[in-house]
């Protein structure tokens, strides 16, 4: 009797295809942008997606510097750091954050979306913000990205 297999398929990294995209960030919100691009980093619009594979896209983010915040968030949302040293705490305001380096704003939005391991750091690096107009992935053939 011939009987019909139904089992899952699971993606391995012979079976994915990774395209190149890329996000205009002029007026986009940081959360609402930076969710989907955590979503497509992952993997999760392909209908293959598997959690335990890397299945994600490359994504190019330009213009970073004139991502948008909703409300008082400009004003009053702050990145905390620390050096590692006693006293070492150091906050910045997202307003002289976005003056001083508009990636990092963008970079750890989407970073603190990404799962917290070593497959979460795999994806995070398919993840290329810069401040201008301009990128070094012409090559790529990157795809616009809309939202």
């Amino acid at each position: 009797m011939n009987t019909l297999s139904f089992r899952t398929k699971s993606a391995n990294d012979a079976y994915v295809k990774r395209d190149w995209h890329i996000v205009d960030a002029t007026n986009l919100t940081l959360g609402r942008v930076a969710a989907k691009m955590a979503a497509i980093l992952r993997g999760k619009n392909k209908p293959y997606y598997t959690p335990h594979t890397d299945c994600g896209d490359y994504i190019i983010v330009i213009n970073a510097e004139k991502i948008v915040l909703t409300g008082n968030k400009m004003e009053e949302k702050e990145y905390i750091h620390y050096t590692g040293f006693p006293g070492g705490q150091r906050v910045e305001l997202a307003k002289n954050l976005i003056r001083r380096r508009p990636e990092v704003m963008i970079e750890k939005a989407v970073k603190g979306m990404l799962p917290k391991n070593r497959l979460g750091r795999k994806m995070y690096k398919k993840l290329f913000v810069y401040a201008g107009a301009e990128h070094p992935h012409a090559a790529q053939k990157p795809q616009p990205l809309t939202f």
